[in-house]
C-alpha cells in the first residue's frame, strides 16, 4: 500500500493506493468531530471519514456528481487516517483542533 499527504495546489492532497483500492480527496480543511472527519473544499463538505462497524472498520466517503449515486465509499487503514490528521495538524488546515484528541481517542 502507497499513501500521500501533503500541500499541493493549495490545497492538501490525500491519496492511498493498494492493490484493491484507491482514495483520493484534496481539501482546504479538516473539521473534526467525535466519530467522523469532514473534509471540506470551497465551504462545501466534499467527504468524510467514519467508522462503520464500530471502531474495527474505517470508512471514507467522498461526494460525486454521478448519475445515481451521491457518494462513493471505501475502506481506509486507520494508521493512513492517522497519517492524514497528522498532517492536516501541522498544516494548520483542522477547523477545530480541540475536537483533534477526542477523535483520536475514539477512533484511532
Amino acid at each position: 500500500m502507497e499513501t500521500f499527504v501533503s500541500e499541493h495546489d493549495g490545497l492538501m492532497l490525500a491519496r492511498l493506493e493498494d492493490d484493491d483500492r484507491v482514495f483520493e480527496v484534496s481539501f482546504e480543511a479538516i473539521e473534526p468531530t467525535d466519530v467522523t472527519l469532514r473534509f471540506l473544499r470551497d465551504g462545501d463538505r466534499v467527504g468524510s471519514i467514519y467508522n462503520d462497524d464500530g471502531t474495527r472498520r474505517t470508512m471514507a466517503r467522498l461526494t460525486t456528481a454521478r448519475e445515481g449515486s451521491d457518494f462513493i465509499g471505501v475502506e481506509v487503514p486507520k494508521a493512513f487516517v492517522a497519517e492524514l490528521l497528522d498532517a492536516a495538524v501541522e498544516a494548520g488546515r483542522v477547523t477545530d483542533e480541540s475536537a483533534v484528541d477526542g477523535y483520536r481517542l475514539r477512533v484511532l
